[in-house]
């Protein structure tokens, strides 16, 4: 039987405030346990909250750059449940009235677009850190009391590709804001999955499970495409799917039941009464738009519109905001109307060096003139585009420019025939059964004489002139 993967996300991302959601307290992480905690944050008796301007502000600029409908009022309420991490018993978060609605983000899916509804962006607070330990369970409060901010997806997703395109798609939009460092190895962003299946054609939801402990978008991934075989396998059966929270066990890449899943009336949410409501105005978000800045959908229309990339690497460079600013600069530096070659070279070797050194482009420290200059070589034919990636490597480890590097190693390209004929000569002297079968129509032999030419000069000949000239000399 076909089955339909309906998949809805909920996102929690820590904002970059220098102090807690309502009260004064530090966020700077890696702290000493429970030093950055206060009668506020710890929910002792007598002591009342007080809004974070800057969070809500936040809240606001990523509603709007999702495309959500800002509230004109809003309000807080106690999210009421018992766990160790949480010192009031509840959380302040927000239920009937939250900051943002109905708002979407497209992905791009093989040339396709795809619109994802976005049901909510709201405000809350973070609860502590339990640490647990052989014989005992430590808690660290440090973290409750942090902005959070979540984003709710509409169960629009049908694929856990599409919720890794969707995923990497937000966090490039609130990298860009700079309201969160999206940091995933520090709880900064953190994702919940809710996924069921159902039969091909219908509109009816299945049973769903909830997904956690997942601490990458790789991770996502992997659990949704685990859960989609498990509820299959189960469908196929004819055995039932429990609705239950489920956690994701990164050694054994499976899934493993949690607990049965809450609804909402469990919360017993009511309005919190230690906070107003807010009014948000108009003229208040006009001036938040103003400070948002161009997003990665904007930005990546425009290096197609004004500099002629393809979507592909368009894409590809305007992930990271700091990467597309650093990637225009050296497209503007590079003098030639096509800039093919300057962006193969962003996203080919300088790309793979930022990946072997788990760094982004523009921390890897290449000044934009210099790739140009770089490019320049290997455009021109005076070093080979071997030669080329490795005064790459040279540049990032030494910050030289390529000139000097080119210089010390001595790696200008041999494009000179008269020097080349000769060594050509000598390498078809060597290999008669090579030149027998280029002889005998077989085109391809003439690529190991080049092999053995450029092996001879130690890389420095040009491949281009050495193949000219072998195809040349034994068509005689």
């Amino acid at each position: 039987m076909d089955y339909e993967t309906v998949i809805g996300l909920e996102v929690h991302v820590h904002l970059k405030t220098k102090t807690k959601a309502f009260c004064g307290c530090s966020t700077e992480f890696g702290q000493e346990p429970n030093s950055q905690v206060c009668p506020v944050c710890l929910g002792l008796p007598g002591c009342l909250p007080v809004l974070n301007k800057v969070a809500f502000n936040y809240a606001i600029k990523v509603a709007l750059s999702l495309n959500c409908k800002v509230q004109e009022c809003t309000k807080f309420d106690r999210k009421n449940y018992f766990y160790p991490d949480l010192p009031k018993n509840y959380q302040i978060s927000q239920y009937d009235l939250p900051i943002s609605r109905d708002g979407f983000l497209n992905i791009d899916l093989d040339d396709k677009t795809k619109r994802i509804g976005i049901t909510r962006v709201h405000l809350e607070e973070d609860a502590g850190k339990l640490i647990h330990q052989q014989d005992s369970s430590l808690v660290d409060f440090n973290r409750a009391g942090i902005p959070l901010l979540e984003i709710v997806s509409e169960p629009d997703i049908n694929s856990p590709q599409e919720a890794y395109e969707y995923l990497t798609s937000l966090k490039s939009i609130i990298e860009y804001l700079d309201v969160s460092d999206c940091d995933m190895e520090k709880g900064s962003l953190r994702c919940d999955a809710n996924i069921s299946i159902r039969k091909k054609g219908s509109r009816e939801l299945g049973v769903k499970t909830e997904l956690k402990n997942m601490n990458s978008f790789k991770a996502v991934k992997e659990a949704l495409s685990f859960e989609v075989e498990r509820q299959t396998e189960l469908l196929n059966k004819g055995k039932p799917i429990v609705q239950e929270t489920r956690l994701w066990d990164v050694r054994e890449l499976k899934t493993v039941s949690m607990r049965t899943k809450e609804e909402a009336q469990d919360y017993h949410y009511f309005p919190e009464p230690d906070l107003t409501a807010f009014i948000i105005n108009e003229a208040q978000i006009e001036e938040l738009k103003k400070t948002i800045p161009e997003l990665p959908q904007g930005k990546m229309l425009r290096f197609i519109k004004d500099y002629g990339l393809s979507k592909y690497d368009a894409k590809i460079l305007v992930f990271s905001k700091e990467d597309a600013d650093y990637a225009e600069d050296c497209i503007k530096a590079y003098p030639n109307k096509d800039k093919k070659p300057i962006v193969n070279w962003l996203i080919g070797p300088l790309l793979s060096e930022a990946n072997t050194r788990n760094s982004d482009l523009a921390a890897l420290g290449v000044p934009a003139k210099d790739l140009v200059e770089l490019v320049n070589f290997v455009e021109n034919q005076q070093i080979s585009n071997l030669s080329a990636k490795s005064v790459l490597t040279g540049m990032i480890d030494s910050k030289k420019s390529p000139a000097t590097i080119i210089h010390e190693k001595n790696l200008i390209q041999i494009s000179d025939e008269s020097v080349l004929e000769k060594g050509i000569e000598e390498i078809i002297k060597e290999n008669p059964k090579s030149v027998e079968a280029f002889k005998s129509g077989k085109e391809n032999a003439v690529m190991f004489l080049v092999g053995q030419v450029m092996k001879r000069t130690k890389g420095k000949a040009n491949p281009k002139v050495v193949q000219d000239i072998l195809k040349r000399v034994l068509a005689r």
